[in-house]
This record gives structure tokens, sequence and C-alpha cells, in this order.
């Protein structure tokens, strides 16, 4: 299955950023999804990064353990499941161009959205609102089911709920770690899981617990200023990148 000399080194590569965001920069990891696509058929690289995603919720959970915020959460829940469950549909029935383009057209518009609403000072409407969570959390399961790109679009809605570092990073760690395991069922059903993408994984784990160890290291070097500015970037690079 993988014997390019180009292929190797964008998996390893978006394995280490994968293990990056999951402790330092959450919208690495759409750079990570970015990678696999253009290596790999999408559906075949959505589900090894499904395995490789766990492996660093795994890290971040224990790694941020004291900092989630449970009850935030838990009013996700119902929206997220949905959200998911239109990303199964979707993925089954859509091509991988419109799949791409679809999520990019998402992340730039919600970044666009949660920037206006940061600076309007509207932020607390994103916490409390039913319409605002409800959004944000379909659109989040969606994204994360179609193309393992949820990511950047829950990240902004914790940044719009005014989470710190620490907080946002604890709480979504938790919150993929939920959601991808939720996954599991729907990708094995799609038949997104083929026995020869074992050793691939086998080799990529590693590298993913690296790039959580490197993660560590950068995010005690951040301040939210830049925390956010970075978050930010990223997300607008990957949403570009996905509309090509």
């Amino acid at each position: 299955m993988i014997d390019s000399q180009v292929v190797w080194p964008a998996l390893v590569a978006g394995a280490l950023l994968v293990g990056i965001a999951k402790t330092a920069l959450p919208g690495l990891a759409t750079l990570a999804v970015a990678l696999f696509a253009t290596v790999l058929p999408a559906r075949e690289s959505t589900a090894m990064l499904l395995v490789l995603l766990l492996t660093g919720d795994l890290v971040a959970i224990w790694a941020y353990r004291r900092e989630a915020d449970f009850r935030a959460l838990r009013r996700l829940v119902p929206t997220v499941v949905a959200g998911l469950v239109l990303g199964a549909l979707f993925l089954a029935w859509v091509d991988d161009v419109v799949m791409r383009r679809t999520i990019g057209v998402i992340l730039l518009a919600l970044t666009g959205l949660t920037v206006w609403g940061i600076r309007r000072g509207l932020d607390s409407l994103v916490v409390t609102g039913t319409g605002g969570r409800a959004a944000y959390g379909t659109l989040g399961g969606f994204t994360t089911m179609a193309a393992n790109s949820g990511g950047p679009v829950m990240v902004l809605y914790f940044m719009a709920a005014g989470f710190d570092m620490a907080r946002l990073m604890g709480t979504q760690a938790w919150f993929f770690f939920l959601v991808n395991v939720a996954k599991l069922p729907f990708s094995a059903g799609l038949g997104l899981f083929r026995a020869e993408m074992v050793v691939p994984l086998l080799v990529l784990a590693p590298v993913v617990l690296l790039g959580t160890w490197l993660g560590r290291a950068v995010f005690r070097r951040l301040n939210q200023t830049w925390f956010n500015r970075i978050v930010l970037v990223l997300t607008v690079v990957s949403a570009l990148y996905l509309l090509r």
C-alpha cells in the first residue's frame, strides 16, 4: 500500500503534527489531514488518521487531566451526535472534492464569525446560547466524521467561550477522545478499516507520541495571546488548503 518515497515522509510529518496538535496547537491536526489526503485516498486516510488521533488523544487527556470542563462537554453531546450521523451520511454519498471543499467553507465561515463575535463582545452568547452551541456542536461532529477536521471548529467554540489555554486543551482533549471513540463503529460500518493499514500504523503511532512530547514543550512557552493568534492562523491556512 505504501511504497513511494514521497508517501512515507508525508505520513511521518502528518503523524508528528497530530501529536503536536493534541498537546499544543490543535489547528495542526487539519494540516495533518491535508498531508494524509495528499498521498492517500481520502477514505483510507480518514481511517488511518482516526487511529493516530486516538493515540494522541490518550496522551492529551492524561497531560491535561485536571483542566477539562465536563459540564461544557455534556451540553455539547446531543448536537455532536447529530453531526456525526450527518457526517457519516455525507461521507457515504459525496466524492472527495465536494467533501474537502465543504469543510473548507465551513472553517472559513466559522473563523470569521468567531473573530467577529469575540471582538464585538458576543462570546458569552456562544457559551449560553442554545443556537450557538447547537451550531458549533453539529458542525464539529459533522466535520470530524467527514474528514477528521473537527478540531478547528471546536477550538473556535472553546476560544469564543473564553476558555484559557489549559482549560481549552483539557476540554478539547476529552471531547475528541470521546468523539473519536464514537466514530469507530461509523468508520467500520463504512468499510474504512483494512488489514494493510496495520503495519503503517505500527510505524506511525510512535511518531505521534514523539509529537505529543514536542507539543508539551511548545505549550509551556506560549502565552494566551500567541496561542489564540496561532490557532486562528492555522485554521485559516487549513481552510484555504481544503478549498484548493
